[in-house]
C-alpha cells in the first residue's frame, strides 16, 4: 500500500514541478516586437555574427603586431653521415683518403622569434576591408530586425483575426440556434414547411464546421506567433492588443505621403557595403605591386652529445643570436597581377550597376507597398460600411423569416451575405496592419 501511495505522490511532484518552470507573457505589439528583437532565434545568431566579425577584425589587426614564436628541436643521429678527406691531414699517407663522422649523436636546440611586419600594402587595405566586414554583419543584423518586425506583426494580426473570427462565429452560431429553434416549433406547430428547419440545420452545421476549423487555426497561428518571439511552444502567452483598436492606431494616410529616402533603407545600405568591399578588393590588387619589408630577431641555444644527457649540471650550450630584415619587390608577374586587376575592376563595375538596380527596385518597392496600404485603408472603410448594410439587411430578413413574409432561402443568402461580410471585415483590419508593415519596412522605420 505504501508503495502504491508514493506513486501519485511522484506524478504530482513532478507535475507540480512542469508548472513551475512554464513560462508565462504577456505582451501587446510594440512589446512582442521588442522581445522578439532580442531572442528571436535568428536574431540571436545575428548578434554573434557581429561579435565573430569583431574577433575577425582583431585578428586582422594582430597580423601587423609583434609575433613571437618558439620552439625545442631535438635529433637523434643513430647513424652520423660519414665524409672523406685527405689522410694527410691526420699522418697519414698523401693522396689517400680517410673516412670521418662529424657531429654527435644527440642534437638539442631551443629558439625564440620575434617578427614584425614593418610595411605591406596589402595589410593596409586588410585592415579597411576588416571594418568594411563588420559593418556587413551589422546591416545584416539590421535587416534581420527589420523582417523580424513585419513577421511579429503578422503572426500577431493572425492570432487576433482567428480569435475575432472564433468569437464572431460563437455570436452568429448562438442567433441561428434561437432562430433555428424557434422555427422547429413552428414547424410543430404545422405553419411552415420542413424545408425552413432543413436549411438552416444545414447553415448551423456550416457554421459549426468553420468554427472548429478557426479553433484549430489559432492554436497553430500562437504556436507560430511564440516561434517568431524565441519562447517556447508550450509558454502561456496572453496577447493585451485588441484586432479592432490595433487597425485604428495603424490608419495613419499622412505616413504614407512621407517622402522616401532610399539610403535608408538596409538593403540599399547593404548594397553601398558591397561596393565598398569591391573597392578595397582593387585596392588590394594594386597594393600587390608594392614592395613588403619585415624583420625578425632570433635567440637560440644548442647542445650536442653522445649520450642523451642534456639535463645534466655540467652540459654545455652554445647560445646564438641574429637580427634580419627581409624587403621583398615585385618585379615581373607575366602579366597576372595585372590580369587580377582587372578582374576586381570589372567586379567594381558590377557592383556600382547592382547598386543602381537595388536603388530603382526599391523606389518600385515603396511605391508599390504604398499603394496596397492606401488600398487596404479603403477597403477597410468599404468592408465596415458593407458589414452595416449587411446586419440590417440580415436582421431585416430574419423577421420576415419569422413572420411568414419570406423564404428560407432569401434569409439563408442575407446569412451568407453578413457571415462574408463579416470575414472581409476582420481581413480588412489584419491588412491594415500587414500593409503598414509592408510600408515600415521599406522605410525602415526603427
Amino acid at each position: 500500500m505504501k508503495k502504491l501511495f508514493i506513486i501519485p505522490l511522484f506524478v504530482f511532484a513532478l507535475t507540480a514541478k512542469a508548472q513551475e518552470t512554464q513560462k508565462s507573457y504577456s505582451f501587446n505589439l510594440e512589446q512582442a516586437i521588442a522581445h522578439a528583437t532580442v531572442n528571436n532565434y535568428s536574431a540571436i545568431n545575428a548578434a554573434r555574427d557581429i561579435e565573430a566579425s569583431k574577433e575577425k577584425k582583431w585578428e586582422t589587426t594582430a597580423a601587423g603586431l609583434p609575433q613571437i614564436n618558439g620552439g625545442v628541436d631535438y635529433t637523434n643521429n643513430f647513424v652520423l653521415q660519414k665524409s672523406v678527406v685527405p689522410a694527410e691531414f691526420f699522418g697519414g699517407e698523401p693522396g689517400t683518403y680517410a673516412t670521418v663522422a662529424f657531429g654527435t649523436k644527440h642534437n638539442m636546440s631551443a629558439h625564440a622569434t620575434l617578427s614584425q611586419l614593418i610595411f605591406d600594402g596589402s595589410y593596409i587595405v586588410a585592415l579597411q576591408a576588416s571594418k568594411t566586414y563588420m559593418k556587413y554583419y551589422e546591416n545584416a543584423k539590421q535587416k534581420t530586425s527589420t523582417e523580424i518586425r513585419e513577421m511579429v506583426t503578422n503572426s500577431y494580426g493572425n492570432v487576433l483575426l482567428a480569435e475575432e473570427s472564433i468569437a464572431i462565429l460563437e455570436k452568429n452560431k448562438k442567433a441561428l440556434e434561437k432562430t433555428l429553434s424557434d422555427t422547429k416549433e413552428t414547424f410543430k406547430n404545422g405553419l411552415i414547411e420542413e424545408e425552413n428547419v432543413e436549411q438552416l440545420e444545414i447553415t448551423l452545421t456550416s457554421i459549426n464546421s468553420t468554427l472548429n476549423y478557426n479553433k484549430r487555426l489559432v492554436d497553430v497561428a500562437y504556436k507560430m506567433l511564440k516561434t517568431n518571439l524565441g519562447i517556447e511552444i508550450a509558454s502561456d502567452l496572453k496577447l493585451t492588443d485588441k484586432l479592432d483598436n490595433l487597425t485604428v492606431s495603424n490608419l495613419d494616410m499622412a505616413f504614407s505621403q512621407s517622402e522616401f529616402n532610399v539610403s535608408n533603407n538596409i538593403n540599399y545600405q547593404m548594397a553601398q557595403t558591397f561596393q565598398e568591399q569591391r573597392e578595397l578588393e582593387l585596392k588590394l590588387e594594386k597594393s600587390k605591386a608594392l614592395p613588403s619589408l619585415s624583420a625578425n630577431l632570433n635567440y637560440g641555444t644548442n647542445a650536442f652529445k653522445d649520450e642523451f644527457q642534456f639535463f645534466t649540471q655540467n652540459q654545455n650550450w652554445f647560445n646564438y643570436s641574429n637580427l634580419g630584415v627581409s624587403l621583398r619587390v615585385p618585379i615581373f608577374s607575366s602579366l597576372a597581377r595585372s590580369s587580377r586587376t582587372q578582374q576586381a575592376k570589372i567586379a567594381l563595375d558590377q557592383a556600382k550597376t547592382q547598386l543602381t538596380e537595388t536603388e530603382q527596385k526599391l523606389k518600385l518597392q515603396y511605391a508599390s507597398a504604398k499603394s496596397d496600404y492606401e488600398f487596404s485603408v479603403e477597403e477597410y472603410a468599404t468592408a465596415k460600411t458593407n458589414l452595416n448594410l449587411a446586419e440590417r439587411i440580415e436582421k431585416k430578413q430574419q423577421i420576415k423569416f419569422t413572420e411568414g413574409l419570406s423564404t428560407s432561402f432569401d434569409f439563408n443568402d442575407a446569412q451568407r451575405q453578413l457571415y462574408t461580410a463579416q470575414q472581409k471585415y476582420l481581413q480588412s483590419m489584419v491588412d491594415v496592419i500587414n500593409k503598414k508593415a509592408a510600408l515600415e519596412k521599406v522605410i525602415n522605420k526603427q
